[in-house]
């Protein structure tokens, strides 16, 4: 039972980079949370992650800064006074 669960969040683990490294082609989809850090987009994976990044439209870069499972207080977590 043990090498299912580790098959399963190896291949949950590679989903989410993979959904990752598909915001560089539509970046602006996230949702602005500048109220909890300026630049700050968040999205969501299969409802339950959430991923949290930002752009730089000059250098054409999406930077992942967070990614957070199940209810996280990710908002706490990114916040600038932290």
């Amino acid at each position: 039972m043990e090498k299912v669960s580790v098959e399963t969040a190896d291949r949950y683990t590679e989903a989410v980079v993979a959904f990752c490294e598909k915001l560089a082609t539509f970046p602006q989809r996230g949702v602005d949370r500048d109220g909890v850090r300026p630049g700050l987009k968040t999205t969501h994976y299969r409802g339950r992650t959430v991923i949290a990044y930002a752009v730089d439209e000059a250098a054409q870069r999406v930077s992942i800064i967070g990614i957070f499972y199940g209810g996280q207080d990710y908002e706490t977590s990114l916040s600038e006074d932290d």
